[in-house]
């Protein structure tokens, strides 16, 4: 063990140790010689999946507005970032210290109507603007020449289309209105009935996607976070669904032991019950 191992040990113990004691409990779970296992065998790739699973945990918190979940959540995800900065440590790629460094100038180079010179008496959509300019700036130092080169692959689907057809408008490819957006939903939605009775799946799948991505654009169209608004019906599904079970359970009934009509009976009660509450 190191020398400094008694002070780790004692900071490792210490419940106010804050950020310093969460990173020694990481470079101590990474140790090769007394380390976990599991741990040890993580990599960036392996690791990537969890880093996504517990931020969507925090905004399912959020959602639910259950602030002592959050604050676990918060802490989950933190340690995704304590976890990959020591990784990277050990691979001398970064460690924690230069990823809070890193962050704290991205936050200063883009707001320098805050930390610099200029005036903050301007708009949200300007300020929108000048964030958008400042980006464009630091992507063209990362050699990303293509509009849309930089829109993370990883992100959700619906999310990832909304930006990069916000990109795409930067430069005017984009429709005026809503209306010429409808009217490309209602082609889209066309072309995947016929697809469904001529094509192959593959092809069906493909007039789907192009379906789904009309309407992430919709949504940029109409100011709507299409993924908040997908979780949201999620979970006006669940809950309407759940009344439903209840419902039938009180009959003495599972919902295998009813049929379509009864359960859309039930439904269309749960949507009055909560339209009237």
């Amino acid at each position: 063990m190191p020398d400094h191992a008694p002070d780790a040990a004692a900071l490792i113990a210490d419940p106010a140790g804050g950020l310093p004691r969460l990173l020694e409990i990481m470079r101590r779970l990474r140790d090769p010689a007394t380390g976990c296992p599991w741990d040890i065998q993580q990599t960036f790739a392996t690791i990537a999946p969890y880093t996504i699973e517990e931020a969507h945990e925090v905004a399912d918190a959020i959602a639910r507005q259950d602030w002592p979940e959050l604050e676990g959540e918060l802490g989950d995800l933190l340690l995704q970032t304590v976890f990959h900065a020591q990784i990277g440590a050990e691979a001398g790629l970064f460690d924690f210290a230069s990823v809070t460094k890193s962050i704290a100038d991205k936050m200063l180079a883009r707001h320098p109507h805050v930390f610099g010179a200029e005036s903050r008496d301007k708009s949200a959509d300007q300020q929108t603007a000048d964030w958008e300019k400042i980006k464009a700036a630091e992507r063209a130092q990362k050699a990303q020449g293509g509009v849309l080169d930089g829109v993370a692959m990883g992100l959700p689907a619906l999310t990832r289309a909304v930006k990069l057809q916000k990109r795409a408008a930067r430069v005017g490819f984009d429709w005026p209105s809503t209306d010429q957006v409808l009217d490309k939903l209602l082609e889209e939605s066309r072309e995947l009935v016929e697809a469904r009775d001529s094509l192959s799946p593959a092809e069906v799948e493909e007039e789907f996607g192009d379906l789904m991505f009309v309407m992430a654009n919709l949504a940029r169209h109409m100011k709507v976070d299409p993924e908040a608004a997908l979780r949201a019906a999620n979970a006006k599904f669940t809950r309407r669904f759940a009344r439903i079970e209840a419902w039938l359970a009180e009959a003495g009934k599972t919902p295998d032991q009813s049929d379509l009509a009864e359960m859309d009976a039930l439904w269309n009660r749960a949507k009055a019950e909560e339209k009237s509450a």
